[in-house]
């Protein structure tokens, strides 16, 4: 594989919790009561293929936008200043640029978004390609966000490793043809990445970086 797409939340940088309970708190401010767990098993989706989960198609022609307006204000002023990245996220990036592999984000967050995660990650001088929200007409885990990285790379599927942390990613990748890795960090069983499609498990991005040489991530070699 010469060209490594990755997700970021729950991948590069520990915010699946915070997106979860802001979710929650949008839902609630709209008069929906929601379980954070519940929430939870649904961050990986972008806000088109989340809130249908949750909401009846009346209440999404009546409130949808402006309740995705009001999580997108509070995830901006309350929660994006508290996303961390994980450890060992620009040390593989930089294995990878070594080995002479190409690398691109593939994130149903906003194209401003995911410069903050790019600058919390220390990795934006090592990133080739960005697809986002921005860039597709549906979310994960649809392929067009997976397809758009693709395009943006100028790379077959058949060329090129995509990495995530939910079954979303990991059926948005495979419908795009392309072979997916599976991270722990984001909180979601190893079972359900494995029947989604994840050829290979890791704990988290430092566990792969570990591992480097004995992973997918190093094909060819």
């Amino acid at each position: 594989m010469n060209c490594v797409v990755f997700d970021v939340d729950g991948t590069l940088v520990d915010s699946v919790d915070l997106h979860a309970e802001a979710w929650r708190l949008a839902f609630e401010h709209f008069g929906k009561i929601v379980p954070f767990a519940m929430v939870r098993s649904q961050i990986g989706k972008g806000g088109d293929q989340l809130m249908p989960v949750f909401l009846s198609k009346s209440e999404l022609d009546r409130m949808g936008d402006a309740l995705a307006d009001y999580r997108s204000r509070i995830w901006k002023r309350d929660f994006i200043s508290r996303v961390r990245a994980f450890p060992g996220v620009r040390p593989l990036f930089e294995r990878l640029r070594q080995s002479g592999k190409r690398i691109a984000l593939a994130s149903s967050a906003k194209g401003d978004e995911l410069s903050i995660y790019e600058q919390i990650a220390e990795i934006g001088d090592l990133v080739d390609a960005r697809a986002t929200a921005d860039d597709a007409q549906r979310s994960k885990p649809y392929p067009d966000i997976f397809q758009a990285a693709l395009a943006q790379l100028a790379s077959a599927p058949s060329d090129t490793l995509a990495v995530g942390d939910t079954p979303y990613d990991a059926e948005a990748a495979v419908k795009a043809g392309i072979v997916t890795l599976g991270v722990l960090s984001g909180g979601f069983p190893e079972a359900d990445l494995r029947r989604a499609g994840c050829r290979e498990i890791h704990r988290d991005v430092a566990d792969l970086l570990s591992h480097y040489d004995a992973s997918l991530i190093a094909w060819p070699k």
